[in-house]
Order: structure tokens, then sequence, then C-alpha cells
């Protein structure tokens, strides 16, 4: 009874203390991860975990953070420090699961390589619609990062999705539809084994292919491999990046190099910001384990997420915003043939240090000779890229090419184009 007394004596006093302030009360529960289900269309049947932190803000940024093969969305949510960035930083993260034999995602299927063909990457899709109407996330902050299995998800979301990520993160992937197969397997030793070798420009058309007709932006690529990865060997590192800035219009020669850590080498193309369209890092002497210790934060600065997202010391070389991009477009045609002149106006205060000119023609039209820049393919979405004397405009300036086409009967001009990934008015 005595001993009773005591806690019952001693409950009273602590309960008075905390009433008048002297001591703080425990915090409330904190944010917890959570499964959801019915988030939408799900064709393979995916498990949906979310976290939320406590305190978002009412337009919160997202993450997709996708898990290894094996492995599970909570695995990957208590293996990495996502979740404790997303506390930091007050952004949400989906944790999606694969649920067929071994936990790898589709990274194969014809289906899961092209924009609304079905598998894996429509149900994460779902996922990212549903927290975006359920908790009104940013659409314009919408990411996606993964290892391994969830590296090659990274590729294909990026690839097959650029109209809902913005930017992504692949730890020890692959290139868009290097995994690709028509057997119905989902293992490609070739590509696995880093025997899969490819142009950048067939890279590109890869990725292009995977939705005909898009000419929007291109989610920005942060790519992550360690030189001694047995299981999805080091060459992919390069392929990927081959890739990326191909689809940017891009050169492969680096903008910067340099060393973040002992071991590390980092390239950047298209510029020397922190949020360049393409960032590469090659990790010396490292295997298949990734992400290491303070890599998830180096992801989320190359997002954009953290302090650390923008370098105020560097002066961006990047592409003008919307509307800062004026494309005229003329036309001279003639029975089964036209010819094109083109011209690029930087309406910006920016100047332009290359440039590639994203756009579709129409059906039937295939260019045939160009002058003042180099286009390719030759129909369907194109790219028009700068020659070595003309990838400077300078701010109120403009470039000009043309270009010799035939056609089929339409001879109208595109419906929209794009700069460096941008937008342009026409």
């Amino acid at each position: 009874m005595k001993l009773r007394a005591r806690i019952a004596s001693a409950i009273i006093a602590a309960a008075a203390l905390v009433t008048a302030g002297l001591i703080t009360a425990p915090p409330a529960a904190s944010a917890q991860l959570t499964e959801v289900t019915g988030f939408g269309t799900n064709p393979s049947n995916l498990r949906m975990h979310l976290y939320v932190p406590d305190g978002v803000g009412a337009r919160p940024a997202l993450l997709v953070a996708v898990h290894y093969c094996t492995g599970s969305g909570p695995a990957f949510y208590s293996g990495t420090e996502f979740a404790s960035l997303a506390d930091r930083y007050k952004f949400i993260v989906v944790y999606p699961s694969a649920t067929r034999s071994g936990s790898c995602f589709d990274v194969s299927s014809p289906q899961a390589l092209t924009h609304n063909g079905g598998s894996d990457p429509v149900g994460i899709v779902s996922m990212v619609r549903y927290v975006q109407q359920r908790y009104n996330a940013d659409p314009d902050r919408t990411y996606v990062t993964g290892a391994s299995s969830g590296g090659m998800m990274t590729n294909v979301l990026i690839g097959a999705y650029p109209d809902v990520f913005k930017a992504g993160a692949a730890f020890m992937g692959v290139p868009f539809g290097c995994f690709a197969t028509t057997d119905g397997s989902s293992w490609n030793s070739t590509c696995a084994n880093g025997q899969l070798i490819k142009t950048p420009q067939q890279w590109g058309d890869q990725v292009r292919a995977a939705y005909p007709g898009y000419s929007g932006p291109r989610p920005r690529m942060q790519i992550w491999h360690g030189t001694e990865d047995t299981t999805l060997r080091y060459p992919n590192f390069q392929e990927q990046i081959k890739q990326w800035t191909n689809v940017h219009g891009l050169s492969q020669t680096p903008s910067l190099t340099d060393q973040p850590r002992s071991g590390w080498t980092r390239t950047r193309y298209g510029g020397t910001g922190t949020k360049e369209r393409v960032e590469a890092i090659s990790l010396q002497g490292v295997g298949h384990s990734l992400p290491q210790g303070g890599m998830a934060a180096m992801v989320i600065d190359f997002f954009g997420l953290s302090e650390g997202g923008t370098d105020p010391t560097v002066t961006p070389t990047v592409t003008p915003p919307v509307g800062n991009c004026k494309v005229t477009y003329t036309t001279n045609a003639w029975n089964t043939g036209f010819t094109a002149a083109v011209t690029i106006a930087n309406t910006s205060t920016t100047a332009i240090s290359s440039w590639s000119l994203a756009f579709t023609l129409p059906a039937g039209q295939t260019v045939t000779s160009a002058w003042n820049a180099a286009i390719s393919p030759s129909s369907g979405q194109v790219t028009a890229r700068n020659v070595s004397y003309n990838g400077s405009i300078a701010p109120g300036a403009s470039a000009s090419f043309g270009f010799q086409a035939t056609h089929t009967g339409d001879t109208g001009k595109p419906a929209a184009f794009t700069l460096n990934g941008t937008a342009c008015t026409s």
C-alpha cells in the first residue's frame, strides 16, 4: 500500500509540474508509416505505404522511394534516410512494394516501358495521383528515387512519365529500356552485365518512343553507381549518362567535374549549378550497396527540397523559364515538299550557351536536309541542336536554322516548341 501511495503521489506531483510549466509534457505521437489501399488503378497489385510528416504545408512536395529486389516499402522506409529528411523538410514519401516472387519491379515488359501501358508503373502513378488529390501534393515538386530494382524503375518512370515526375535519382540502375524483354522473363543478363552498349541517340530514341508525341519538359536526372558493382555492372553508369544527356540535348562532355568526397567523382552536364539537368556520381571501389549514409541528403539537395538545393555562388547557365524564349516558324510549300525557316529568340536576361529545340512534326512530314542545325530523328518528335558556331544566344538576340522536308498533304507547323526542355511561346 505504501508503494502504491508513493507512485500515486509521484504521478500527481508530475501532473502539477506539467500544469505549472516547470517540466515539459511528452510530445504527441509522431508521424508513422501507414498502408493505403484502394488508391486507384493497380494492374499488378502493388502495395502502397505512405509517410506524411507532422506539420507538412498546404502544398507539400512528394517523393516516391522505390525498393530493391527482395525488399519492401517498409524495409526501404526503415533502411534509408528519406523519412528523416521528410521530417526535416516537410515533404511526403510514398513507398511502393512489389508483390511478385522475388519482390522485383517490372522494368522489362512492353507494358511497363510504355506510357500508360500497364504493369507496375501505372500502379505507382496511381499512388502519386492519390497523394496529389488527398494531400494536395504539388505536381511541380513530384520526384522519384530508388535502389537497384528501384533504381531501374526510377529510369522507367522518368522515361515513360515525364509529365508526372520533375526529377529522379537512380542508385545502381540501368538505362530506360535496357532490361526490355519480350519473352515474359523479368531478367536481362546482357544488360545486367553491362554488355548492352548503344549510342546516345539510340538510348534517347528509346525514351522518346515510350511516349510518342510528348513535347513537354523532361525530368532532371541524378545517377549513382559503384565501380565494383557485380549485380548491375558499372558500364550501365555511362550508358545512363549517354541516354539522359541525349534526351536533354546535352553534350556528353561534363560542364563540371569535382570530388565531393574521397573516392567520389561527380560530373554535371549542361551547366555547373547544383540542379543541372543531368548529374552523375561515380563511387570508386563501391559495390552493389547503395544508398549509403549522407547520399539521400544529396538527392534531396538535387531535387531542391532542402536549404542546400540551390547554390547562390554559382551563376547558372540554365534555360530561360516559360515565356522567355520565342520561336518563329515559317514554311514555303510545294506539291510534296517544303522548306521551314526557324528563329529562336532569347527574350530573357540570361545568356544561352547551347540550345536544343524539340518539336513534333505533323504526320507525314519527314526532314531530308537541314542547315545551321543538326536535326534527328527525321520525323515525329524531333530535336534540332545547334552547330559549333551558333550555340550562344545573348539576351535579346536570336539564332536561326532551316530544313527541307517532304510531306503527304499536311504542311502545318508544330503545335509547340521546347528549348532545352522549357516551353517557348510561338
